[in-house]
């Protein structure tokens, strides 16, 4: 007996915009952990960051009949939660909130000295990226983390491949600068 196929993100969009609510769940499954990985480097607040998500899948579901069958639903998707995190954060500089948690490090088992060290450059990384400017740092965010290419990003913060790959080389020589101390050891 053969399996059919994995839905795609994009029939799956198609589903719901034929009024098939579960699609949503199913797209929800698949994308609710990137998502929130984005969101998450972008504004720094693991509470925020899932309240983003979830606002970013509402809005994916209000705009349903917006969605072009021919754009890739991830960037569609990540420009929408772009947006939300951009409004988050120019509210949150009107009215700055300390967060009253950071997120857990990923520890490696073993050594315990290798370990602490693993985290200070883990911490030293986040620091550096949440240092760049804005749109250094969401080129980075969705070129490394989320693996999009230069035009998947160049659509979602509306500019173009070349722009991005201009973005990408400034922030990683910002980066190769303020890690300096890590690159060397």
């Amino acid at each position: 007996m053969t399996r059919a196929a994995p839905e795609s993100d994009e029939e799956a969009m198609l589903a719901l915009q034929r009024g098939e609510d579960f699609a949503l769940n199913r797209l929800m499954g698949r994308w609710q952990a990137p998502l929130r990985s984005f969101l998450y480097r972008s504004i720094r607040n693991e509470h925020d960051a899932l309240d983003l998500a979830q606002e970013t899948f509402v809005r994916i579901y209000r705009h349903r009949a917006r969605y072009r069958t021919n754009a890739r639903f991830s960037t569609w998707m990540f420009q929408i939660a772009l947006n939300l995190a951009r409004d988050h954060i120019r509210r949150r500089s009107r009215r700055p909130v300390a967060p009253l948690e950071e997120a857990p490090e990923a520890v490696a088992e073993g050594n315990p000295g290798r370990e602490a060290t693993d985290a200070e450059a883990a911490a030293a990384v986040r620091a550096a990226v949440a240092d760049l400017p804005d749109d250094l740092r969401e080129a980075v965010l969705l070129s490394e983390f989320h693996h999009l290419s230069h035009a998947e990003i160049a659509e979602i913060v509306d500019a173009t491949p070349k722009a991005v790959e201009t973005r990408l080389y400034r922030a990683r020589e910002k980066l190769r600068v303020s890690l300096a101390r890590y690159l060397r050891d």
